[in-house]
């Protein structure tokens, strides 16, 4: 007799588009779309835009504004989601992003405009920490990888008509419709999305009294410290950007102030790339520096240095926002059976393939059109790898600190991406001789060099992930998906 209890059947009653999933799931998918289509918008309509306002010493802080909003962002987010809340940080969050637009919309100037970005990232900032948590609460772990799969697969419709609606819409009439047009749709998704927020479950905690006490208390030091590691970072861009007269000083204060902050934002041993959680959390930031050090620049090559229109540079970005949701379906389906170690190697690796193929680009004698595909491929290792340490962060963190874990996490995301345009903007700064628009092919060119050797330096590390969580030895990983 065989008295084995053969397992329940699941049925697409229980998955993500079910009653009870379906209004979180589709709103999650809205404030992504809206996101990204702002994102993709902007960095394929920049060249445009500093064109117009002058300033092509400030085209990097565009994005590093963005991302250094962000790290306030997010920070304030899990503080207040760690104290129970969704509906604060979600609210605090979409009011921010929309006034940031609305100010980009109206710049006279490239430096008010990275204001508006240093606004609208500070918004931008609690999306991410919202989505994630509230999916960490609300989904079941078989479901996370498809629900992440699922937001990736948000970029696909602002991935195809963002980047060629914004280059017509800038062409045909004013670059500023791109930002203030977004206005009423964030209207529309904030009003569908909140009831599903506020629905979600707070977190079920063992911790005693005492250690709870303990977490509001640390909570209460983040957001200092969030000020104090975006103080660092930009002090860190500003040095090697060369807008300030004593840039070694900057860029040494910056790394004394922001090294220790980031240390303690982030779970212990992250800097070090401890063994397990901590190098995946340092894994995502190294991800980001790598990718959007490029990214920012790739229109820039299109536009500036090949004289190509903003429809082809928006074309190279629609192929990398395609394959990079591509290549999240596929670690969506095989990460249970091969591991997030592999996921992560593999994403590194097709990355560096991509970032250093774009080179020859700046060669005048090689077809532009090949920036489409050989940035698609770039696209395609970040989606290989790019929700992993997500996936690890919620399957490791205690659930009463997934707020904090994810804070860390995304903290770790927005760092990498602001220093690594940053960076990028610093090179094309440098790079731009006096009283020229375009820089030099030798800057655009160290940038990919730059971003390719952090994707080395991230393939190496991924050997410090750790066995069982590089091969997804865990009940958690390990448990086959079932339809």
């Amino acid at each position: 007799m065989n008295d084995r209890t053969p397992a329940p059947r699941r049925t697409s009653d229980d998955g993500l588009w079910s009653p009870g999933r379906r209004t979180l799931t589709i709103g999650l998918v809205l404030n992504v779309t809206i996101v990204a289509s702002e994102a993709l918008a902007v960095g394929t309509i920049l060249p445009i835009v500093a064109d117009d306002l002058g300033g092509i010493d400030l085209y990097g802080w565009v994005f590093s504004g963005f991302f250094l909003g962000n790290l306030l962002g997010i920070a304030v987010a899990g503080m207040l989601i760690d104290r129970g809340g969704l509906v604060r940080p979600f609210v605090l969050g979409i009011g921010l992003f929309s006034i940031g637009l609305l100010i980009g919309g109206l710049a006279p100037t490239m430096a008010v405009l990275v204001v508006a970005r240093v606004i609208q990232g500070f918004g931008a900032g609690a999306i991410p920490a919202v989505a994630y948590v509230s999916i960490g609460r609300a989904m079941p772990e078989r479901l996370r990888p498809q629900m992440f799969a699922t937001l990736s697969t948000a970029w696909i419709l602002p991935g195809v008509i963002g980047p060629i609606a914004a280059s017509a819409v800038t062409e045909l009439w004013d670059w500023r419709i791109v930002f203030l047009g977004l206005l009423p749709f964030i209207a529309i998704s904030a009003s569908l999305t909140l009831p599903a927020i506020r629905a979600v479950a707070p977190a079920r905690t063992d911790a005693t009294d005492a250690e709870m006490a303990a977490k509001v208390a640390a909570d209460r030091r983040r957001l200092p410290l969030a000020v104090v590691l975006v103080l660092g970072a930009g002090s860190i861009v500003s040095g090697l950007s060369g807008l300030s007269q004593a840039p070694v000083v900057l860029i040494g204060l910056g790394l004394a102030i922001g090294v220790p902050a980031f240390a303690r934002l982030t779970p212990p041993g992250t800097v070090r790339s401890a063994t397990g959680l901590p190098t995946a959390i340092l894994l995502r930031g190294l991800l980001t520096f790598a990718f959007f050090c490029a990214d920012a620049y790739v229109p820039l090559v299109v536009q500036g240095w090949r004289h190509e229109s903003a429809f082809l540079a928006g074309l190279a970005y629609m192929s990398a926002t395609l394959s990079w949701t591509a290549g999240s379906w596929v670690n969506a389906r095989r990460i249970e059976r091969l591991g997030p170690g592999r996921f992560l190697r593999s994403g590194f690796a097709v990355l560096l393939v991509g970032t250093v193929g774009f080179l020859v680009i700046l060669a005048p004698s090689v077809p532009v059109w090949l920036a489409i595909p050989i940035w698609g491929l770039a696209g395609f290792g970040m989606g290989l790898s790019y929700s992993t340490p997500s996936l690890v962060v919620l399957r490791e963190a205690p659930q009463h600190e997934q707020g904090s874990a994810t804070a860390g996490l995304q903290l770790s995301d927005v760092l990498g991406a602001s220093l690594g345009t940053g960076i990028g903007g610093a090179l094309v700064h440098l790079g731009t001789p006096a009283g020229a628009r375009v820089p030099g092919w030798e800057a655009l060119a160290a940038i990919f060099v730059v971003s390719a050797v952090v994707a080395v330096v991230g393939f190496v590390l991924t050997a410090r992930l750790g066995t069982r969580i590089a091969m997804g030895r865990s009940p958690a990983l390990a448990e086959p998906a079932t339809a």
